[in-house]
């Protein structure tokens, strides 16, 4: 497992972004580049050649992926569900909406659907505690959840699937 000539180029862009000496400062992106480039989680194996390319300890790389949840360290499904679950979205109902994902795609938090395409993750503040209760799908926001949205959102994920298929 390693980065082909254009992630090996992409990353000695992001390495170029800090100062000599401090490539330390690249291991998020780098992570993020890792992560898109071996099948959207983070092994042992890749987690440890991230610190070989970074000159870094092992120990580095694993405090920093284990400490954000935008990194998977098991593998997840197509589409993953991080369900914002702190105060704001908590009081508009998050946790019901945590259980209604659960019920209705057959899994708890930090599992994956049968089918291979959901993960359901609870996560910390996202950021946007005027649209909860929300959730972060990929790079986008689903706001003001409701038991007809997470259907919908479902649905559009199936259809999506099927016609990538």
């Amino acid at each position: 497992m390693k980065f082909n000539e254009e992630q090996l180029t992409e990353f000695k862009r992001l390495v170029a972004r800090y100062p000599e000496g401090k490539q330390k400062s690249a291991l998020l992106p780098v992570l993020h580049l890792a992560q898109e480039s071996f099948g959207n989680w983070l092994s042992a194996e890749t987690l440890d050649y991230v610190a070989e390319l970074l000159q870094l300890q092992s120990i580095e790389v694993y405090e920093v992926a284990t400490f954000y949840s935008m990194y998977n360290l098991k593998p997840v499904g197509k589409y993953t569900f991080e369900v914002c679950q702190t105060g704001p979205c908590m009081l508009r109902g998050s946790d019901d909406i945590i259980k209604y994902i659960g019920h209705t795609l057959g899994i708890k938090p930090g599992e994956t659907s049968a089918d291979g395409l959901f993960t359901l993750k609870t996560v910390e503040c996202l950021g946007a505690c005027g649209y909860a209760p929300m959730m972060q799908m990929g790079k986008h926001y689903r706001e003001h959840l409701t038991k007809e949205k997470i259907d919908a959102i479902i649905n559009e994920c199936r259809k999506n699937a099927t016609a990538n298929n």
